[in-house]
């Protein structure tokens, strides 16, 4: 039994036809998770769609209403990339309602994850690239509506930029310098214009697409942070944007529930994608995105988004990995056992800035130190305990923001 609920429904299912998008995958995934035993048919919740009030916190009356009565134009049709039907419309307000339900059992059991939505190319006043309605910008308008979050964070992971999240909460970004923890990469000074983590905040929301530069949208509206990846990126270097990713937008914000969006198109056998993680590229990517949100107690949201293998076995592989990874971090949160000194400490994991490196053990880094402390041990709990006691003896003047990495 998980320590979390599962969001599915068999309504899923999307009626497109033969499509590039598999939409038998929702209940492949379900069924996969049941028989492997990772989870029990008590693990699953069944949503409600939500209402049009719901969808309405998010896009416009006039989409709505062309959406309900089949009144879209030819090129609001050829812009989804799939047909319309009445069914359909019903299948997207099914995914939002599912996305609504994982948000707010999220923020009981501190996990969950809605086997379907993530469709994060979907605009107030349009929709895009297979995606009709953004159920994910529903639910977290949605809960903070309901009083029940401030803030939230998006983490987009899918190998296409998140276009509609970055347009709904939209704010401004700035060019900056790649960053140095994997400034030395070959990556970097073959295609010098790509690998650019981009960012900026205002607002409520913050947004964040970690994709591939040289891929679908066209055009790419600024998200807070935007991290373009050139093409052919593999697992290392994958790893290391996203850790920055994280770690640089939870200096700035404080999100109340944090939106991950595992797309599971980076695997270098996508049809649609140019990156090449391997499975267990990506199975650190879940796990990292966990550690992280765990380490700073926050809730997380998972939805599924895009995924296009050759072998479709391959997509569910890959999308029922939240879920054992998930069940995992469920129950451990690395904050409370932290001192009372190191109250704002900063937890993130992964490869790290330019005085970190990658071993097998964990780093504790104090930013006025001449070098990062290496505790050598693999268990977090011992490296704050061993951190604890060698703090104790710096100098007052050494303890400003402290980095506890695991």
């Amino acid at each position: 039994m998980l320590l979390f609920k599962l969001i599915y429904s068999n309504g899923y299912y999307l009626p497109i036809g033969a499509h590039v998008f598999p939409a038998e995958k929702y209940r492949l995934i379900h069924d996969r998770l049941l028989a492997s035993g990772v989870a029990e048919a008590t693990d699953f919740l069944e949503p409600e769609p939500a209402t049009d009030q719901d969808i309405l916190l998010v896009h416009t009356p006039e989409y709505v209403h062309k959406l309900r009565t089949g009144t879209l134009s030819p090129l609001e049709e050829m812009e989804l990339e799939i047909p319309y039907s009445p069914e359909l419309v019903e299948a997207f307000w099914l995914a939002a309602g599912g996305s609504i339900l994982a948000a707010r059992q999220a923020l009981t059991d501190r996990v969950s994850i809605n086997i379907g939505g993530g469709f994060h190319h979907a605009f107030p006043d349009h929709g895009e690239g297979f995606c009709m309605i953004h159920d994910v910008a529903v639910a977290i308008r949605r809960m903070q509506r309901d009083g029940r979050i401030r803030t939230a964070m998006t983490v987009d992971c899918d190998v296409h930029h998140g276009n509609g999240t970055a347009a709904i909460f939209a704010g401004t970004r700035t060019r900056s310098e790649p960053l140095p923890s994997v400034s030395t990469s070959p990556l970097n000074r073959e295609q010098p214009t790509a690998n650019t983590m981009r960012r900026t905040h205002e607002g409520d929301v913050f947004t964040i697409s970690l994709h591939q530069h040289n891929n679908y949208p066209a055009v790419k509206p600024p998200s807070s942070i935007d991290v373009d990846l050139p093409d052919g990126v593999g697992d290392d270097d994958y790893l290391a944007w996203l850790d920055n990713a994280l770690s640089s937008g939870l200096r700035q914000f404080e999100p109340d529930l944090l939106c991950y969006i595992a797309g599971a198109d980076p695997y270098r056998e996508d049809q649609l994608g140019g990156l090449s993680l391997t499975m267990e590229g990506l199975k650190k990517r879940d796990e990292l995105v966990f550690r992280v949100a765990r380490a700073r107690d926050i809730p997380v949201m998972v939805t599924f988004a895009g995924g296009y293998a050759r072998n479709v076995e391959d997509t569910v592989a890959i999308q029922c990995i939240p879920t054992r990874e998930g069940h995992h971090h469920r129950n451990i949160t690395c904050t409370s056992q932290i001192p009372k000194p190191f109250a704002q400490t900063r937890i993130v994991a992964g490869s790290f800035g330019p005085r970190c490196r990658r071993y097998a053990g964990s780093v504790v880094e104090l930013p006025d130190a001449p070098m990062p402390y290496r505790a050598g041990m693999r268990s977090f709990e011992n490296a704050v305990a061993r951190f604890a006691t060698d703090y104790s003896a710096q100098d007052d003047n050494s303890r400003g923001q402290r980095h506890i990495v695991s």
